[in-house]
């Protein structure tokens, strides 16, 4: 009589409820809300559970990257078509990645693929003025602010993190901020104040 309960326990077991949610408001150093920051959660398994994202582009349009800030997983292709009539010359000296996709228009360059965790700054040889960002996490928990400054981010395993957060206007060469967090099954609700941003 006892035998049926057995795959009732397992799909118990294999049930949502074991994801829990995080709540992140991120506030600038006056604890205004702070649109557009990163934020990730790093630990060994959302590390293995992290897979390249597919169809990931850095486009330029009006002479303009768009988007102006990419977050990618490790091991993601990013194609950097050009959507201008004018031709561009993309490049990167970041650690993580240096790379250089010489003068192109129309024709999309090749992929390039970012294998190491880390920030890399894109710039074009031909217009000074454009600049952008891809930053490569090694988890599948991350996301970024709204203009209210609030993330959610779902069904996240319960567990030990270090909770990380970026954004644009930290100063040149910045890593992400670094916080310790216990998310217990029940989730939750964590304010990041990040002071010493440019405008």
């Amino acid at each position: 009589m006892r035998l049926p309960l057995l795959p009732t326990v397992l799909l118990w077991a294999c049930s949502p409820a074991f994801a829990a949610n995080l709540q992140v408001q991120m506030q600038d150093g006056a604890g205004h809300p702070l649109a557009g920051a990163v934020v990730f959660l790093e630990s060994s398994q959302a590390q293995a559970a992290s897979k390249p994202l597919q169809g990931a582009e850095v486009a330029q349009a009006n002479k303009q990257f768009d988007p102006q800030v990419r977050v990618v997983t490790v091991g993601t292709a990013v194609k950097f078509p050009n959507r201008d009539t004018v031709r561009h010359h993309v490049y990167s000296f970041s650690p993580i990645k240096p790379f250089e996709l010489k003068l192109y228009a129309g024709a999309e360059a090749n992929p390039v693929v970012f294998d190491k965790p880390g920030i890399a700054i894109l710039g074009c040889n031909i217009h000074d003025k454009m600049v952008a960002w891809v930053l490569v996490v090694d988890t599948p928990y991350f996301g970024r602010s709204g203009a209210d400054g609030k993330l959610q981010l779902d069904n996240v395993p319960p567990g030990s993190y270090h909770l990380r957060t970026w954004h644009a206007n930290l100063p040149v060469g910045a890593p992400a901020l670094d916080q310790p967090l216990a998310l217990a099954a029940t989730g939750a609700v964590v304010t990041v104040k990040m002071a010493g941003l440019t405008p």
